[in-house]
């Protein structure tokens, strides 16, 4: 089923440029000016926007962020509901997301109104496609708290998450989040920290979370700033005991496999080499003569 731009009734999530406006795609140009009201974050700067893309607001461009979104929520399910067709923008990047929109989504849905996106920029994957750190499975993280102990206690609860972490920083607290994430995720875990993504002044720094703590970008921010967090290095393997190997050699000899094929298989299961599986079963033979 195609669902055509300023459909009736319906909800949609227009997703800007965070940087150039050139990457506002033409379904996204077809959308805004189709729709019949446009809530957008900022109305000055979605006007910008429009304005480039040769959109004209007119009457239709209403102010929608957290601070008013709870009060305007059921003036827009009221519209909806009479069939009117919605665009939601936000500053910039995916609505709904880091950005305000989540919940009048989940009103709309309640509803029964339809919602559909318009897919386009967003930092995050943005970020995570270009720091060169392991890509899934990753967890989206918006800002941290600006207050310190919240902050800390938001990081010690991603801390168990084995995957990579993309996040937002603020310039204003730029080295003192860096330094904060070092602590409790680990000063050696690797990271990416990218700067005015898509902006003339794009640029990123790859090492650890203390060497970027410690980088120059702290000490003069400047622009909007994402770090891309790759997973912390794994455990080194415990190393099996002469006797767990010779109980697999000893399952594998029982089900009837001759020793060179025991010894293939304790190998594979173990993942070490069959030269190793084998120095393992003299060990253990010299432990316990009696075998």
């Amino acid at each position: 089923m195609t669902v055509h731009a300023g459909e009736p009734g319906t909800l949609w999530i227009v997703a800007t440029p965070i940087g150039s406006l050139e990457d506002l795609g033409p379904r996204a140009r077809q959308t805004l000016a189709a729709v019949e009201i446009i809530l957008a974050e900022d109305t000055r700067r979605t006007r910008t926007l429009l304005a480039h893309a040769g959109v004209a607001a007119g009457r239709r461009l209403y102010s929608f962020h957290d601070h008013n979104e709870r009060q305007r929520l059921p003036w827009v399910i009221g519209e909806l509901s009479q069939g009117r067709s919605v665009a939601l923008v936000s500053d910039a990047g995916t609505p709904a997301i880091s950005d305000p929109g989540f919940g009048l989504v989940r009103e709309a849905r309640a509803a029964g109104v339809r919602v559909c996106s318009v897919p386009g920029p967003s930092a995050f994957t943005a970020a995570l496609a270009a720091a060169g750190q392991p890509p899934l499975p990753a967890a989206l993280v918006g800002f941290l708290p600006a207050q310190r102990a919240a902050r800390r206690r938001r990081i010690a609860d991603l801390a168990p998450w084995s995957g990579t972490i993309v996040m937002l920083l603020s310039p204003h607290r730029l080295a003192e989040e860096l330094a904060d994430l070092a602590a409790g995720l680990g000063p050696q875990r690797p990271a990416t920290l990218l700067a005015e993504l898509s902006k003339l002044h794009e640029r990123a720094a790859t090492g650890t979370l203390d060497e970027l703590a410690r980088s120059g970008e702290c000490r003069s921010p400047r622009g909007e700033y994402v770090v891309v967090i790759g997973p912390p290095a794994a455990a080194p393997a415990r190393a099996a005991t002469a006797a767990e190997v010779r109980q697999l050699y000893e399952e594998a000899t029982a089900r009837g496999l001759e020793r060179r094929e025991a010894l293939r298989e304790t190998s594979r299961r173990l993942g070490v080499g069959r030269r190793e599986v084998f120095a393992r079963l003299l060990e253990d033979e010299r432990e316990d003569p009696d075998r």
